[in-house]
């Protein structure tokens, strides 16, 4: 008897989970800019929040280790509907109400089969490069401060 296989995640609830979690890191202006392009007057409905809260930071140590409580850290939610009916939801770090807002917009904006390839290739791609240069730059800026220990043998002449 052969073992079940293993559930492949749906490619489509992958995409969107990529697409949310550039919504939520992307700069504010930049989500604005990007609104009046793509978004133009669709007619938003706010069904939720914008609101504050906190949520539990967790960390491990060394990256695999057990689980903890690192601290609160202040977030914003949002849910929005778009005139087709789509929903979108965004959770982003701090207190920026409208950044949140439109985050949710995105995603619902995302979710039209119509407006996807625009929001990917004007939203989404440059908001992770964007993220990879940011990335790169602070790795090459720890990595110029890496000092390398070593141990000589003082041999007899």
């Amino acid at each position: 008897m052969s073992e079940p296989a293993s559930p492949e995640p749906d490619t489509r609830v992958v995409q969107r989970q990529r697409a949310v979690s550039a919504f939520a890191q992307a700069d504010g202006q930049f989500l604005a800019d990007a609104w009046r392009r793509l978004g133009g007057d669709r007619a938003v409905t706010t069904l939720r929040g914008p609101e504050v809260g906190l949520v539990m930071v967790r960390g491990r140590a060394g990256g695999g280790g057990a689980p903890f409580n690192l601290g609160e850290a202040s977030a914003t939610r949002a849910s929005v509907r778009l005139a087709e009916e789509t929903v979108g939801h965004a959770m982003v770090l701090g207190r920026d109400r409208e950044r949140a807002r439109l985050a949710a917009a995105f995603d619902a904006l995302w979710q039209v089969e119509s407006e996807r390839v625009a929001v990917e290739t004007e939203v989404v791609a440059v908001v992770e490069a964007a993220l990879a240069a940011e990335d790169h730059k602070r790795r090459s800026e720890t990595e110029a401060t890496k000092v390398d220990f070593f141990t000589m043998m003082r041999g007899e002449d």
